[in-house]
């Protein structure tokens, strides 16, 4: 693939290339094909391994150590081994454990960043503006919860759940660690981590921190493999918790695991979050916020705006200014500090995207690219733009995960509502308007867990993240997400519900 990202639409002038360099990735350290489990890098039982490639290239990058039955087993009683102690500490000597953690990932963030893009196809400018910062500013977060547990709302000395047993997705790696070993941590619970198969390398990296920073043996384990890893996680007796970020089909699966177990599960799925454009919004910002919502990491979120909802009256008008701004688009190698959109994760996704596409355009939508040569190497799409879409759809109903908008109208705010809660997602929805008394009146009535009002994709560790109906239950972040790594005092923590003793 050309180290020169790709101009959409062609202009008659480019930019110089501003690579990032790979050096600081470090891919040949002794991770490599090992598990991090009780403080120390093991092989998995049966010695099995398989690779993680790039999605920009293609490329090998390393091979990592496939965890079976038994590695699951070892994790989880290292878990437990280290539970006591962990729990038994002072919130504020946990809360120093959590802030050197974020000040050594600030340190390293460059070298973070570099691995996130390799691994995972997204931009560098993203990895280094938003996902390393942001994990980063949950830990710091959460640091300062360890010793106010008090005051989380549960009551004085409020339990660990335990033993948890967090598996994560491949769009937001090192951040969807944090939300999860954050909060962990800070309530004095020990974990076990799964990383997605296709991008396990900045969780490895952070185990590496992890020994570094001093953090007692046992307390964060991470584990590698591929689904049957992480169903023989789920399904362990000795997890008293599952956090779980991921697929909604995979969601239910777990959902029915664990059901009638007494073990508590949160879950951050899937969405089809609709952005609603009034004609009074300031169109320009929305259209900025139109292309953050859904071509921001490729489509490859979970909360995209994946669905704009127009007032007809500025339909023609938005389209055409949000064609204009896609040709601005820079798509081409992710190391490179000018490129805009980067690699579909894998080969299975760009799939997936491309049949829904298709299946688009086979239902009377019509679609519409910038002009993209696409680098002959990996996996790419373009951002894709869908109209005159109907509400019965694929693509208006189906999760796509990918950089495809389907553009609909409304005419009425009661018919923007009506068609927004038209799916079967609840987990985001953006409005625009200059009006304050609509916003509270639509954000009133959409069913979906997170609701931004002339701005979207804003996230802050201070504020619960989660959604409802098909995207899950439970929050991130915040008071609320810290919650779920507690219990009341007065909870009987012996057996399988939880509990230091669990």
């Amino acid at each position: 693939m050309s180290r020169y990202p790709i101009e959409l639409g062609a202009p008659a002038w480019d930019y110089a290339p501003a690579p990032e360099s790979r050096a600081v990735a470090r891919l040949d350290v002794g991770m490599q094909g090992r598990l991090h489990i009780g403080g120390e890098w093991v092989d998995a039982a049966d010695g099995a391994t398989f690779a993680t490639h790039s999605p920009a290239t293609e490329e090998h990058l390393a091979d990592v150590a496939l965890a079976g039955a038994v590695d699951v087993d070892r994790a989880v009683a290292a878990a437990r081994a280290a539970l006591p102690a962990w729990s038994a500490l002072p919130g504020a000597e946990r809360a120093k454990h959590l802030f050197r953690l974020a000040r050594m990932l600030q340190e390293r963030a460059r070298e973070f960043a570099v691995l996130e893009t390799l691994d995972n196809g997204k931009p560098i400018r993203e990895t280094r503006d938003f996902d390393v910062p942001t994990a980063a500013a949950h830990l710091f977060h959460h640091a300062g919860w360890a010793d106010k547990l008090d005051w989380a709302g549960l009551g004085a000395s409020p339990r660990p759940v335990g033993v948890v047993g967090a598996i994560i997705p491949w769009n937001f790696p090192l951040l969807m660690l944090a939300w999860k070993v954050a909060p962990a941590l800070a309530s004095g619970s020990t974990i076990v981590l799964k990383p997605a198969e296709t991008t396990p390398l900045t969780a490895l990296r952070f185990a590496e921190l992890c020994q570094q920073a001093d953090l007692p043996p046992g307390v964060v384990n991470v584990i590698t493999g591929a689904g049957a890893t992480g169903a023989a996680l789920v399904r362990h007796p000795g997890i008293d918790k599952v956090a779980f970020t991921g697929s909604t089909a995979v969601g239910k699966d777990i959902q029915r695991a664990l059901a009638g177990t007494g073990r508590r599960l949160t879950l951050e799925l899937g969405g089809k979050a609709a952005n609603i454009v009034f004609a009074d919004a300031a169109i320009d910002q929305a259209i900025e916020g139109i292309v953050d919502g859904i071509f921001f990491n490729q489509g490859h979120v979970c909360c995209a705006g994946s669905r704009l909802l127009v007032e007809e009256p500025v339909h023609d008008l938005v389209v055409e200014r949000l064609k204009r701004r896609l040709a601005t688009l820079r798509l081409g190698d992710p190391l490179d500090k000018n490129t805009d959109v980067g690699a579909i994760n894998s080969a299975a996704q760009l799939g997936r995207i491309t049949a829904l596409a298709d299946a688009g355009e086979a239902e009377g939508a019509e679609r519409w690219s910038p002009d993209c040569a696409l680098p002959e190497r990996g996996h790419w799409f373009p951002p894709t733009i869908f109209t005159g879409v109907s509400q019965s759809s694929r693509i208006a109903q189906e999760e796509i995960f990918g950089p495809v908008l389907s553009v609909l109208t409304f005419r009425t705010p009661e018919e923007a509502v009506t068609k927004a809660n038209n799916t079967p997602y609840g987990l985001s929805a953006g409005i625009w308007t200059e009006k304050g008394s609509r916003i509270l009146w639509l954000a009133d009535r959409l069913r979906a867990g997170v609701v931004w009002a002339n701005t979207f994709n804003r996230f802050d560790p201070s504020s619960p993240f989660g959604g409802m109906k098909d995207s899950g239950f439970g929050r991130e972040g915040g008071r609320q997400g810290l919650l779920a790594y507690l219990e009341a005092a007065s909870n009987d923590a012996t057996g399988a519900g939880g509990g230091i003793d669990g």
